[in-house]
């Protein structure tokens, strides 16, 4: 019987989706891909394939989940399988120079940034930039890993060349543009079947930690669980803006189905987009506040997927 796929490592931002395809009687499988194996001479299950990998999948003891499930999603694209969020997704999760290069190529205002390998590059890459403030962040990252804002270049030699440095797990630190908002709050845009569904405001005032999920580990400090107000992110209702089109076309060029991105207006009303999570996930509170759910309006779509295939 063909199924619904769900392919990730991070059974807490899962069992959400869980509870909507079980609700909607959908027929699906898990696959948990933070260590297994791929037998190419094997034929794909029937059914659709789902991929929420994250790029933060080390942080759980997962290092080579998004590898492996790269793997999978070329296996299976190579036998003709309907794949949301295939290898051109994972290759954008998993690298915010991919994100940002594949951005520009719509026309849409990224923050300046340049990638380095090296404390020496790095430091380097801050000059080459010539503007304070600004911030690092990893390439590969998720969770606000990285992610410090500085005011001078010798802050930024403190912190590379000190005891608290933290590399990337892929070896490459952005040096980027900081955009100061009018007011402290991001916006958070999701989409599902490559449209949009609705926008969040983020509070950004305590900081860059901005995983919406209800689940996040004790160690995220800013995780919006316990004693965070559910204020911290807040549908917006009616939301509209002109970028909205160029992201949708943005996910359609990049085969991308389901993704958050999230935006920033500076003081000019230039807007950026800097973010691109294709493991999207969704604040409960928010959504009930709203009246939305993002996890049933995904469910619903993968379920459509199925029975158009199964027709």
């Amino acid at each position: 019987m063909a199924k619904i796929y769900v392919l990730h490592e991070n059974n807490e931002w899962t069992d959400h989706l869980v509870k909507r395809l079980d609700e909607l009687a959908l027929p699906y499988e898990l696959w948990h891909l933070d260590e297994g194996m791929i037998d190419l001479e094997a034929t794909p299950p029937e059914g659709v394939f789902y991929n929420r990998m994250s790029a933060s999948s080390h942080t759980r003891g997962h290092r080579y989940a998004p590898e492996l499930t790269e793997g999978v999603l070329a296996w299976l694209e190579a036998n003709n399988r309907t794949v949301f969020n295939g290898t051109r997704a994972i290759r954008l999760e998993v690298s915010k120079v991919n994100q940002y290069t594949a951005l520009r190529r719509e026309g849409i205002r990224v923050p300046k940034t340049i990638a380095a390998v090296g404390k020496e590059q790095i430091m380097n890459a801050a000059e080459t930039l010539g503007m304070t403030p600004f911030i690092t962040k990893h390439n590969r990252a998720g969770k606000g890993l990285g992610v410090q804002l500085f005011h001078s270049i010798e802050a930024l030699r403190e912190y590379v060349y000190g005891p608290t440095f933290e590399d990337s797990v892929d070896g490459i630190t952005l040096i980027q543009q900081y955009i100061e908002a009018p007011q402290p709050f991001i916006t958070r845009c999701e989409f599902i079947g490559g449209k949009f569904v609705y926008a969040v405001r983020v509070d950004t005032s305590e900081g860059f930690e901005l995983c919406p999920a209800d689940a996040c580990s004790i160690e995220d400090q800013f995780c919006p669980v316990g004693e965070t107000p559910p204020a911290k992110f807040e549908i917006v209702e009616g939301f509209t803006h002109p970028i909205l089109a160029q992201l949708e076309a943005f996910l359609a060029a990049n085969e991308i189905a389901v993704a958050g991105i999230e935006i920033i207006e500076d003081r000019d009303g230039n807007v950026y987009a800097y973010d691109v999570n294709t493991n999207t996930n969704y604040n409960s509170d928010a959504e009930a506040k709203a009246g939305t759910y993002g996890m049933l309006e995904l469910a619903t779509f993968l379920g459509d997927a199925l029975h158009a295939k199964t027709k």
